[in-house]
């Protein structure tokens, strides 16, 4: 049963495929730049004795997902997607400073790739479609909630896009054999920070979480692996907040 995993070559997209693999899935791992990242994620999958597949597709591409699925699809039927992709777009600043371009292309990725995602997966899921069923995870962030300010208030906004489209689209498909699902990650260890000009960032922010630090790459998975589960067989049109209270 083959998951696919946007955005799998790095931090948390990498600890969904490594886990998700010891849960018995195949796994697509995609990704949109350096293929060596993504190999070295597909073989760690492998190693655990699944099938792996990396395969590079731009989310925001109606032809590259179309093409990302099609590849999954020599795996097995897809039973399961995770819409991890997603950028900041910039270095952290205020919504006045941003040029059109950046949040243009941020709402690109994280929203209308979600929505490309979705809809090919509904399109082969679907009992609608003759499809067997299964689960899709989105990718949120408690961004979403928080709004971000000072730094990236247009992806904090693509973000809540995508809880909206989760519970539209979960009540759309509750009655083909789908569940949609999102966990909201907050302050999580990885490359992010630093790519953007931050490295101090978690030190910064941890005295403002409840449980008192950062995230791991591989909590935010566990999330994921339950929501994608028979586990949460019931569950449908949730959004989890996975960071430390905050």
């Amino acid at each position: 049963m083959p998951l696919i995993v946007t955005g799998g070559s790095r931090g948390i997209g990498a600890a969904i495929c490594a886990l998700a693999a010891s849960r018995g899935y195949d796994v697509v791992v995609n990704y949109s730049g350096d293929p060596a990242p993504a190999e070295a994620v597909a073989e760690q999958v492998r190693s655990s004795g699944r099938q792996a597949l990396a395969f590079r597709a731009d989310v925001s591409d109606e032809d590259d997902v179309r093409a990302l699925f099609d590849a999954a699809a020599e795996l097995g039927p897809v039973t399961g997607l995770v819409n991890n992709a997603a950028i900041v777009g910039n270095t952290p600043g205020r919504l006045e400073d941003y040029e059109v371009d950046v949040v243009r292309r941020t709402l690109d990725v994280n929203v209308t790739g979600v929505f490309l995602c979705c809809r090919e997966a509904v399109r082969r899921m679907s009992a609608r479609h003759g499809g067997d069923g299964g689960a899709i995870v989105n990718i949120s962030s408690t961004a979403a909630r928080t709004g971000s300010a000072g730094e990236w208030v247009h992806y904090a906004a693509s973000k809540a896009a995508v809880d909206t489209l989760t519970l539209g689209l979960a009540q759309e498909v509750a009655g083909e054999g789908i569940r949609v699902n999102a966990v909201r990650p907050g302050m999580i260890h990885t490359g992010l920070h630093a790519a953007a000009g931050l490295p101090d960032r978690m030190a910064k922010y941890a005295p403002q979480i409840p449980l008192g630090r950062a995230g791991q790459p591989a909590e935010i998975a566990e999330a994921v692996l339950f929501l994608l589960s028979e586990a949460s067989s019931f569950t449908t049109g949730a959004v989890l907040d996975v960071g430390g209270g905050r």
